[in-house]
């Protein structure tokens, strides 16, 4: 018996050691039209988070990796990126040839996906932002860098705050990935952005449709993935000094980043910058009165690379302080600040005074007494353990968002809204070794969270939810043909708490034990169970060498938010009396998708269509107006309608059209255009009611590039950019939205009407240039940029603007606050490099 315990011993431990037996990838990186070595060329797998890059003879090796098949990406400036599978085990050796183009797009995907992917072979819809792309626009947040990308938009609230829209759909329906976890806050509100940091961000990936298969509610119109920058080759210490000013805003955004990674397979990132910018303007409103705000962000990685697989923490810090933009002015169109002081004489029916404002609050960097502080505090620990040839993937988080809204001039500092949330996040799965050409994978991940209300004034109630959702996807490669889908199943346990608050006049609203006296129960206690099926099946079919064809089909599911089962109460933001309903049922989506492409070397074009319709679509249904007056506390809210949440069903189709012409016969020239369309709404409806707000109008850009790579002997890589973004009148208006005012169209008909022309169309200019800047040795020294935005100094109110709710300008007849005029961007890029000789280092 001994010996056969100490034979099975031995056999694990062999097993064990030839699972992680020393296995690398080397080879070398040439030019395809003179075989010349490429230097500098970077090769990636983005499963394994290891990289290395090519020496001065193109070669390359990657170490102490573990065995598998795995996509291997290759890059370098200046050449079309390639990418592959590769089988490892043992010492492989492969060999890599690029060709020349100044077009670029990573040929890589993860989001949505066990593994990383081919994008031209996953049958998802999915749109990449490349770093490139970011370095050579211009933006104010984190959303409004893809504001333009085809298939997205953003719900704005001024130049601080922007919620990604996709297909039509966003809010709770657009889950956002950032640092490879699920971002746990409060999308459901208005006037809540995503807090995160720009500079954080290396690019974006954006799955355009359902998205629950791996990710659960949430993801049922898409996914936002905010990826960070690769680790670096073993042996280089890299960062850069990023410098960027805005004229229009004033906006100041510094930030440090520095990264490396040792020979023994440690890498580190550490990044803290800061954005500020004081009020926007533009041609009709002039400064925006209280549109400033300010971000600070500190994050910093450390993990461990070695045969066995990897695994890393991370730590990151977001604050925001941004101003509430009020809207309100004087006979003369002014705008007006709130301000309060004892013994003032206050604006009627207010118990503050409204007054005018001077040039230095137009030029301030601090808001005024309306305004959010938003703190999120963001830990993760991600690993990937190699078994056999498949591994195990677990990455963990735990979140903290703290947002405060001061809204009572009465009572400045006081946060009257204040949502406090924990929250932990998990995802386990097993990647089970390809076999031929088959892939699978299994697990389960989830979210728990728990948010209180601290200020005094509660819409929600204190709640806890958890989910656990089970997952398996697959994906076979037959020939030309590529399958893959996947089914899950997911349950949401929803907890509203029980919460009494004081009616007595000298403590309104103050929290109290249940039946005290003078109180009442302004939120029952509840629990409801979620539960739903999601599936995706799809594949990609290569017509030929450059042409293919898509289609998907999926089943999405959404659990209801915590304001769509639980509100009971006047939200601030819409001045709208919102009432949940904790019976409400979830909402299953059924899209179809399909799409036709070509990548050639003189052309990049894809076209998608799509259908998607929503049962138990739930949105907020306007009541009668006789219902309009409540009493709460004794207090009556007459200019407060009551909307409530219902159920319904709702279609949506549309598509996107993307085309890229680069003719290798003329390198230096570029000329893409983009087209993105979206319509539809409530079924069985038949007034303007069954449009749904927010749902973009159609859109039209085209870029001219020119790439003038070396223009002197001190400029490389130089380009110049002309733009044009034509938007389309939104006639699909869902007109109930102007009682967001209180406006009406029998006692307010002048306004009512006035608002309704905030759907118009309009066209804007852009241009930018820029180039590497090298110094004296004929190096790198720094990255410059120049862009432009709105050429022309044009007034325009977008379509997705919050602010076109708000009142008529009495000077102008100007419904609403306009969005930014012209905008000229500066942009300072200092790279920071440390070399570490790997032969010496080798020898120590």
């Amino acid at each position: 018996m001994r010996t056969i315990k100490t034979i099975l011993f031995i056999a694990c431990l062999f097993a064990g050691i030839s699972s992680f037996a020393q296995n690398s990838l080397t080879g070398k990186i040439v030019d395809t039209i003179n075989n010349a070595a490429l230097p500098g060329a970077i090769v990636y797998i983005p499963d394994l988070k290891v990289a290395a890059q090519s020496d001065a003879d193109g070669k390359y090796t990657l170490e102490n990796i573990p065995q598998g098949t795995f996509v291997v990406e290759v890059h370098v400036l200046g050449y079309k990126v390639i990418s592959g599978p590769i089988k490892i085990e043992g010492v492989v050796t492969q060999n890599f040839t690029l060709v020349a183009s100044e077009f670029q797009e990573d040929e890589v995907v993860v989001t949505g996906n066990s593994k990383a992917a081919e994008a031209e072979h996953n049958p998802q819809p999915i749109a990449d932002v490349t770093n490139e792309y970011i370095n050579q626009h211009s933006s104010t947040n984190v959303i409004d860098a893809i504001a333009t990308t085809p298939g997205v938009a953003a719900i704005t609230d001024g130049q601080s705050i922007g919620k990604p829209i996709i297909r039509g759909l966003g809010y709770n329906r657009v889950l956002t990935i950032n640092d490879g976890v699920e971002q746990v806050d409060q999308p459901w509100f208005d006037e809540f952005g995503i807090e995160a940091d720009p500079d954080a961000v290396n690019r974006y990936e954006i799955l355009k449709g359902p998205g629950s298969l791996a990710y659960g509610s949430d993801a049922i119109s898409g996914v936002l993935n905010l990826i960070p920058e690769d680790p670096l080759p073993a042996g280089q210490t890299k960062g850069d000094v990023l410098f960027n000013y805005q004229t229009n805003n004033g906006l100041i955004n510094n930030m440090f980043h520095l990264a490396g990674t040792s020979m023994s397979g440690i890498s580190w990132s550490a990044r803290v910058d800061n954005i500020m910018a004081h009020a926007y303007q533009n041609p009709y409103d002039g400064y925006v009165l209280n549109s400033q705000f300010s971000n600070f962000n500190a994050d910093g990685t450390i993990g461990i690379h070695k045969k066995w697989g990897y695994s890393q923490l991370h730590a990151s810090y977001f604050y925001m302080n941004t101003g509430i933009v009020d809207g309100t002015r004087d006979s003369a169109g002014n705008q007006l600040m709130p301000v309060y002081y004892p013994g003032m004489t206050p604006t009627p029916p207010f118990p503050f005074a409204y007054v005018e404002h001077n040039q230095q609050d137009q030029k301030t960097y601090t808001p005024f007494v309306i305004y959010q502080y938003i703190h999120h505090y963001k830990f993760v620990w991600d690993n990937s353990i190699a078994v056999g040839d498949g591994a195990i993937k677990a990455i963990f988080s735990y979140q903290r968002n703290q947002r405060e809204e001061m809204n009572d001039p009465t009572q400045p500092n006081v946060p009257i809204i204040y949502y406090n949330s924990n929250a932990v996040t998990y995802d386990a799965r097993y990647v089970a070794p390809q076999i031929g050409n088959f892939n699978f994978s299994a697990g389960a991940n989830g979210v728990y969270q728990n948010s209180q209300s601290l200020g005094l004034v509660q819409l929600i109630p204190n709640y806890h939810y958890l989910q656990i959702g089970g997952f398996a996807i697959a994906s076979e490669k037959l020939g030309k043909l590529n399958l893959s889908g996947g089914v899950r199943y997911d349950t949401r346990t929803f907890t509203g708490e029980e919460h009494w608050v004081s009616t007595d006049t000298l403590t309104p609203q103050v929290p109290v034990a249940p039946n005290s006296p003078n109180s009442f129960e302004e939120f029952h206690p509840f629990t409801t169970v979620f539960s739903g099926v999601s599936w995706s099946i799809g594949g990609t079919y290569d017509i030929n060498k450059n042409m293919y064809v898509k289609a998907n089909i999926a089943q999405g599911w959404r659990a209801p938010n915590v304001n769509e089962c639980g509100a009971d109460g006047v939200h601030d933001g819409t001045v709208v009396f919102e009432v949940g309903n904790n019976t409400i049922k979830p909402e299953t989506s059924l899209e179809e998708d399909v799409a036709f492409g070509i990548n050639s070397k003189d052309v990049n074009f894809e076209i998608d269509g799509f259908v998607n319709t929503i049962h138990n679509f739930i949105y907020a249904k306007g009541s009668d107006s006789v219902s309009n007056l409540l009493s709460v506390n004794g207090t009556l809210f007459p200019d407060a309608p009551v909307f409530n949440y219902v159920n319904g069903n709702a279609q949506l189709e549309g598509g996107e059209i993307t085309l890229d012409v680069h003719p290798s016969g003329l390198k230096w020239l570029e000329v893409n255009t983009t087209l993105s369309y979206v319509t539809g709404g409530l079924t069985g409806i038949t007034d303007s009611t069954k449009y749904l707000p927010f749902v973009p109008p159609m859109r039209v850009t085209g870029d001219l590039i020119f790439h003038l790579g070396k223009v002197c002997s001190f400029i490389n890589d130089a380009y110049l950019r002309f733009g044009v973004m034509s938007v389309a009148q939104q006639s699909n208006v869902y007109r109930e939205a102007a009682i967001y005012t209180a406006l009406s169209s029998s006692t307010t008909p002048y306004e009512y009407a006035a608002s309704q022309n905030a759907e118009a169309g309009y066209t804007l200019f852009n241009a930018g240039l820029g180039g590497h800047i090298l110094n004296h040795k004929g190096k790198e020294a720094c990255e410059l940029y120049i862009i432009c935005n709105n050429l022309f100094n044009t007034g325009y109110m977008d379509y997705m603007s919050r602010f076109k709710y708000y009142p008529v300008n009495p000077a102008t007849d100007r419904v609403g606050v306009f969005n930014m005029g012209r905008n000229v961007s500066f942009k300072l890029i200092i790279p920071i490099n440390f070399t570490v000789d790997k032969t010496a280092a080798d020898k120590e």
